[in-house]
C-alpha cells in the first residue's frame, strides 16, 4: 500500500463513524415520517414529490420529471400508474409529435395537494425555519453535496 493511500485512507476515517450515523439518523427520521404521511390517503413521500413537481409546472415529460425527483425511468413510471389509476395526474399525447407525452396534474391531484402533509417532518420544520438565513443555506448546499458523493443526482 503507498504512502499516500495510507494517508487518505486515515484522513477519511474519523469521519466514516460519526457520518454513517448522521445519515442512519435522517434515514430513520425519513421512514418515519414517510409512514405518517401515508397514512393521509396513502401516498407516499415520493408520490407528494411527484405531484408537487407537476404542480409547479403546466406539464413535464416523464424524463424531465423524472430528473426532477431523482428516479429512474422504470421507478418513476411504476409511481405515475399508480397516480394515474388514482385520478391525480393525467396523461396526453402532443398534439404536434404523438410519440410524446405530456403529464399534468388532475383537479383531484392538486385538491390533494392543498390537503397534503409537508415533505418534511414538522419538527425538522420548525428548527431549520429557527435557523438563520446563512445557515439554513449551508446546510441545504451540504446536503445537496452529501447527496451527490453518494452518487445522487
Amino acid at each position: 500500500m503507498t504512502a499516500e493511500k495510507v494517508l487518505y485512507q486515515s484522513d477519511i476515517s474519523i469521519f466514516e463513524v460519526p457520518l454513517f450515523q448522521a445519515m442512519r439518523r435522517l434515514q430513520q427520521a425519513g421512514e418515519v415520517h414517510a409512514k405518517r404521511v401515508a397514512r393521509y390517503g396513502g401516498l407516499t413521500p415520493m408520490q407528494l414529490l411527484i405531484l408537487r413537481a407537476l404542480a409547479d409546472e403546466a406539464r413535464l415529460t416523464a424524463s424531465a420529471l423524472s430528473r426532477r425527483v431523482s428516479l429512474t425511468a422504470a421507478t418513476l413510471s411504476v409511481l405515475l400508474d399508480r397516480l394515474e389509476e388514482r385520478g391525480l395526474l393525467q396523461r396526453q399525447r402532443d398534439e404536434r409529435d404523438r410519440r410524446r407525452q405530456w403529464l399534468v396534474l388532475a383537479e383531484a391531484g392538486r385538491a390533494l395537494l392543498e390537503e397534503a402533509p409537508p415533505l418534511l417532518p414538522p419538527e425538522f420544520r420548525l428548527r431549520f425555519a429557527a435557523l438563520p438565513e446563512w445557515e439554513r443555506h449551508a446546510l441545504t448546499a451540504a446536503l445537496l453535496r452529501a447527496a451527490e458523493l453518494c452518487g445522487g443526482e
